[in-house]
């Protein structure tokens, strides 16, 4: 599994947006130079997060963005959830093959009251509960988290965020 790069820049955006002072807001141009990408490209981003309500625009010639709730209120999963979308990871293609039919026939009346569903396939259920496990973590981690961890120079994932 691989998020976009959209996915990166909006992620990136958000904690340059928590690290500005409060009632400071800042403008496209200045955040996509930070990050790196071309302003109709992080526009386009920055405009799906104003929808979901994690961040504000600012109209007027000093305008800009600015987050639209507190940063330990943004969770890494809403802000995958906006960029990526809100479908289900894994989805079982083999359920109506052969094979997944033969596996489900030998199975005794006894595992059919066991699985209430007995066509329900196995993978997906393995592949399901690693999805909520993934989206527990990513509930549990902000863009708050990853300010607070900057702040104290502490490492997040493989490198060190640099001050």
């Amino acid at each position: 599994m691989q998020f976009t790069k959209s996915t990166d820049y909006a992620l990136h955006a958000l904690i340059h947006l928590g690290l500005a002072d409060r009632d400071e807001n800042i403008g496209i141009k200045e955040l996509s130079a930070t990050l790196g990408v071309s302003d109709s490209y992080l526009s386009k981003i920055m405009s799906k997060l104003r929808q979901d309500g994690i961040v504000r625009a600012v109209p007027g010639v000093k305008g800009g963005y600015e987050l639209a709730r507190p940063a330990e209120m943004i969770t890494f999963l809403d802000v995958i959830q906006v960029i990526e979308g809100r479908q289900q990871l894994f989805e079982c293609s083999n359920s109506r093959s052969q094979q997944h039919q033969l596996f489900m026939d030998t199975g005794t009346a006894q595992s059919h009251q066991e699985n209430p569903r007995p066509n329900e396939c196995l993978v997906e259920k393995v592949m399901y509960g690693a999805e909520q496990q993934l989206h527990q973590y990513l509930k549990n981690h902000t863009i708050q988290f990853v300010l607070d961890e900057w702040r104290n120079g502490k490492q997040v994932g493989k490198e060190t965020i640099k001050r």
